[in-house]
């Protein structure tokens, strides 16, 4: 193997992986070749993913994950060591979301999104990331939000915190530069997940509504979670020597038929 080469068996952990993008990007992973480690609080989910891929001829574990407790994170970093051996990948993806004015917003409820979705990565650094370091190689890839650069109202808490994160993975790739580990951002638009999915159905058309308002809606429609993890393996899969980040993945509108060729129909 090269001095640059990515060594042959390069197990990855998602976190996050219970459903949408998280769910799709250990499928595919997995058939990217890599060992894949699933970790989140819906176990049952977990489990029935893990025993899919495991079907389809790759491998894969499924452990309990709550990035906002630093002791699950040990835990689950401890147990995937010991199934796969030595982490090559981490996808930070685990999210907290909910819509609402800041003004009514309670603050406990904003510090539980920065809990999971700046913290809870900060956690995965320390937890994966000294190790990769020793070793000269690795991928760290979070998963941001197109609401980091172009703030959404009435999901302040969502946009602060994935600018907040953003802010973190700038720092960490400065301080990462020359190490031989990678640390990118993959940075979704709009995206059918189940992110979200718990929000009242009025107070979701309302937010909806605000972003045709503010002109962050150009069109209807919006990407799969197979397409952000299409991006992420991507960019891990990327040569060595050559780092993806930022990532920006966005749907494509329709297109648009012309008078004239609905005239020759």
């Amino acid at each position: 193997m090269g001095r640059y080469d990515h060594p042959e068996r390069r197990p990855a952990v998602v976190a996050g992986a219970s459903s949408g993008i998280g769910a799709e990007t250990a499928r595919s992973l997995a058939a990217a070749g890599h060992p894949v480690a699933l970790g989140a609080r819906r176990v049952d989910r977990l489990e029935e993913l893990a025993a899919a891929i495991r079907a389809d001829g790759h491998e894969a574990v499924a452990h309990p994950l709550d990035v906002a407790d630093s002791d699950s994170v040990a835990d689950f970093a401890a147990k995937v060591a010991a199934d796969l051996g030595e982490v090559e990948v981490v996808v930070s993806n685990a999210g907290l979301l909910g819509p609402g004015a800041l003004l009514e917003v309670a603050t406990d409820r904003l510090a539980a999104e920065f809990e999971v979705n700046v913290l809870g990565p900060h956690r995965l650094v320390r937890a994966f990331v000294p190790g990769m370091v020793e070793r000269g190689r690795g991928d760290i890839v979070f998963v941001s939000s197109d609401t980091a650069v172009r703030a959404r109202p009435f999901m302040g808490g969502y946009s602060a915190t994935k600018s907040g994160l953003e802010g973190l993975v700038a720092s960490l790739q400065m301080e990462l530069e020359g190490t031989g580990v990678r640390a990118s951002v993959v940075r979704p638009g709009p995206t059918w997940s189940e992110m979200g999915m718990d929000w009242d159905p009025d107070a979701a058309a309302f937010v909806l509504t605000e972003w045709v308002k503010w002109g962050h809606a150009r069109h209807s429609h919006f990407l799969k979670a197979s397409a952000i993890a299409n991006a992420i393996t991507a960019v891990v899969s990327a040569p060595r020597g050559v780092h993806l980040s930022p990532v920006d993945v966005n749907p494509e509108a329709p297109i648009e038929k012309s008078e004239k060729k609905e005239e020759g129909r």
